[in-house]
């Protein structure tokens, strides 16, 4: 059966539909955002390094003539004294120039001994007027030869004495044994250094800095430092050295902080951790580089203030790492957006990602 649809029919219908549907709510813009709540701190250098403990004077030993060891007396940790013997070579061949040279010598004076004698015998024929003035002169200068020969002979003794004396190696110093670079029934050439000693009287901890704090901390008297084993006593330590280049494999500039002879605590490897701080005379406020707005030569940061931003314009005093140091416009306390400050509009409301929000750099500790 076909149902009519009449023109009330249908408006009628139209009317219940129109009815039963709900007009569709228009969403609030709200932007979550990052913020951290600002704080006012003297703390002008706050950072912390880890380093090692090492010895201020390390020495690389060798033999001053070359050779074969025959024997090794101490072992890597062993403590030494001044004239101890570290290592030995075999004494054979030095012995045995030493030898020679002993022959030389008394060749030498055997020599000596003989123009001498001839000498006198013609000074006395030439008081009687038996030879010539210049023959005379000739055994006068036959003796100075020889006598030079003797002086020669000599010092090459001396010096083959001493190099039978080089056979032994020891330590210049008292210390202990960091390192061993060679080994028994080796044959080194002279210099080659074999042991390594150094000297525990003085003691610094060396750490790297990144480039962008080298020159803040420079600038510091005292470091304190704490040893990992120790953390309870910590002492103040001494800048002594700024590598003037980096290091290629890590990109840091080494920093050397000298340590107090009273702190005995300290062995040699050891893990420190140094301490840099200094106050400025006046609190100042820091904030991250991204918490800055930029807009036609002018510098501005979001300022949160019961869910809504506002832009505040301010003015920077300087850099300090990462943070920039604000001069005007923001105070303590007050909370700043630090990320998605470009997608912001005065006005516009606001919701803060996390329950707790970070203090600002600088903060007081």
């Amino acid at each position: 059966m076909q149902v009519l649809k009449s023109p009330l029919t249908l408006l009628a219908v139209a009317a219940l539909l129109v009815a039963c549907s709900k007009p569709a709510e228009k969403s609030e813009d709200i932007r979550p955002v990052r913020a951290i709540v600002l704080a006012a701190s003297s703390v002008d250098v706050d950072a912390e390094f880890s380093g090692e403990v090492r010895a201020r004077y390390e020495s690389r030993l060798g033999f001053r003539v070359p050779g074969k060891i025959v024997s090794r007396k101490v072992e890597v940790g062993s403590t030494v004294k001044r004239g101890q013997v570290l290592m030995q070579l075999d004494p054979q061949d030095l012995q045995l120039s030493q030898a020679q040279a002993l022959a030389s010598l008394r060749a030498a004076e055997t020599s000596r001994d003989l123009a001498d004698a001839e000498l006198k015998r013609y000074r006395e024929l030439r008081r009687q007027n038996f030879v010539s003035q210049a023959v005379l002169d000739q055994r006068e200068s036959a003796y100075k030869s020889a006598q030079a020969n003797v002086e020669a002979a000599r010092a090459l003794y001396r010096t083959q004495s001493n190099q039978a004396g080089y056979a032994s190696l020891t330590s210049d110093v008292d210390g202990v044994v960091t390192a061993i670079d060679a080994e028994t029934g080796m044959v080194v050439a002279a210099g080659t250094p074999v042991v390594r000693v150094a000297r525990t009287d003085e003691k610094e901890v060396v750490f790297g800095v990144p480039e962008d704090k080298v020159e803040a901390l420079r600038k510091l008297a005292t470091v304190k430092v704490r040893l990992w084993s120790d953390p309870d006593h910590p002492f103040t330590g001494k800048i002594r050295e700024v590598a003037p280049v980096a290091d290629p494999a890590t990109r840091t500039y080494a920093f050397k902080v000298t340590l107090p002879p009273e702190v005995t605590a300290a062995k040699l490897g050891m893990t420190a951790v140094a301490r840099f701080e200094s106050h400025s005379d006046a609190p100042r406020i820091k904030v991250p580089l991204s918490a800055l707005y930029h807009e036609k030569n002018a510098t501005s940061a979001w300022v949160v203030e019961r869910g809504v931003v506002k832009l505040v314009p301010v003015t920077v005093a300087g850099a300090d790492g990462n943070d920039l140091v604000v001069d005007k416009g923001l105070a303590p306390g007050q909370t700043v957006v630090t990320a998605g400050v470009h997608l912001l509009k005065p006005g516009q409301k606001v919701t803060i990602l996390g329950d707790d929000l970070p203090k600002a750099a600088g903060a007081a500790k």
